[in-house]
């Protein structure tokens, strides 16, 4: 009986374990992972003298559908009305057209000719890179009866700080990653007492049974001798 409760309880435990493996599993791999499109928002928030990776993605619709595309990046400085065209990418080209930006921006994204993720990177930030920054993407979809030509623009609220600020989100998901961490760990020393005081007492009951046993066959034992002797 002892043998299967314990292990019952160490099977509870194993899985307990995989179940929290699993799960830091799947979150690296979700985080590492690129395989799929997902249209997400830029970071609006920039520090000073520090790089800064402007993002803006725009998925296909069908992905079975063969296309081309080239990414425009606009700038309109704050207080000013017009934008400026700051960045061109034509697969395999990426060309910086405005001098503010000359040899501070940098292409991160798809490196061919169906683009998707449009993402370029600011090298040493300044104060005066505050704005509102436009993505346009020129797309054209090589259909069977007629291509296609569709046009994105995505807008970034760029902000320049002295120093980062944390996002609510982020420490949000932090306090609850640490109170979850706690509290697994509490349960699982629960689990791990309550499954060591049954242990013991199922242990306790065995040699109680045991000296039961053995008084009993002691008095049977004595009894049969008082009865040799009587003869």
């Amino acid at each position: 009986m002892s043998s299967i409760f314990f292990n019952s309880c160490l099977n509870i435990l194993c899985r307990m374990i995989s179940c929290l493996t699993c799960l830091v599993v799947f979150s690296l791999f979700v985080s590492q992972c690129h395989g799929g499109c997902a249209e997400v928002d830029s970071l609006t928030e920039a520090v000073a003298g520090e790089g800064f990776l402007l993002g803006c993605i725009s998925c296909k619709k069908r992905e079975e559908v063969s296309a081309r595309a080239t990414v425009d990046w606009y700038f309109k400085p704050l207080e000013e009305e017009e934008f400026r065209h700051i960045f061109q990418y034509d697969h395999p080209t990426a060309v910086v057209l405005h001098e503010d930006f000359s040899e501070r921006l940098q292409w991160k994204g798809t490196l061919n000719d169906d683009v998707q993720i449009g993402a370029v990177y600011i090298q040493n930030v300044t104060f005066n890179d505050s704005g509102t920054y436009r993505c346009t993407f020129h797309r054209t979809l090589f259909l069977p009866l007629q291509n296609e030509k569709v046009v994105v623009e995505k807008e970034v609220e760029l902000t320049v700080v002295t120093v980062a600020n944390r996002e609510l989100t982020a420490v949000i998901a932090e306090i609850v990653m640490y109170v979850l961490v706690v509290v697994l760990q509490l349960w699982l020393v629960v689990v791990m007492v309550y499954c060591y005081k049954k242990i013991w007492d199922d242990h306790e009951a065995r040699e109680a049974r045991k000296a039961l046993k053995a008084e009993g066959s002691l008095l049977g034992s004595k009894g049969n001798c008082d009865g040799v002797q009587a003869e």
